[in-house]
């Protein structure tokens, strides 16, 4: 979600007043759309931010919930997403149910040099050309199923 964020562009909000941020002067009552994206890759932020490293949130202190700017999947502080305590425990059952019980691999002929990371933009982001994965199951598991 940090690479990938569904919706990039976060809550519209009005300024308040007048102010400059880097050099562009933002008048008062101005509509001003965020695009947590390039925040959440920004090198400041992380280390090597393109790079799919999971381990590099083991031993920090980094809130998913908006507290930190490395990591924004649900906006900020507290015009965050309001449904975060709820979907997250959906998210990991659904991803832990899948990564145990399933192996995934890249279609047949096809290897990790192929994918496209290439996105398109709208209101919700998603990759260019879709990726396919081919589920091995678990036929231990799929026999306590039926």
């Amino acid at each position: 979600m940090r690479l990938l964020p569904p919706a990039p562009l976060l809550v519209p909000r009005k300024t308040t007043e007048s102010c400059t941020i880097k050099g562009f002067k933002i008048p008062a009552k101005t509509m001003v759309l965020i695009n947590a994206k390039p925040i959440e890759v920004d090198p400041i932020c992380s280390e090597n931010p393109n790079e799919f490293q999971p381990e590099r949130f083991l031993d920090s202190r980094v809130d998913f919930k908006g507290q930190h700017f490395e990591m924004l999947p649900f906006g900020v502080c507290r015009r965050g997403c309001l449904g975060v305590n709820f979907v997250m425990p959906l998210i990991e059952l659904a991803l832990i149910n899948l990564i145990f019980h399933f192996d995934w691999k890249l279609p047949l002929g096809h290897g990790t040099e192929d994918l496209d990371m290439e996105e398109t933009i709208g209101i919700t982001m998603h990759k260019k050309t879709h990726l396919g994965l081919k589920a091995i199951s678990d036929s231990v598991f799929l026999l306590f199923l039926f």
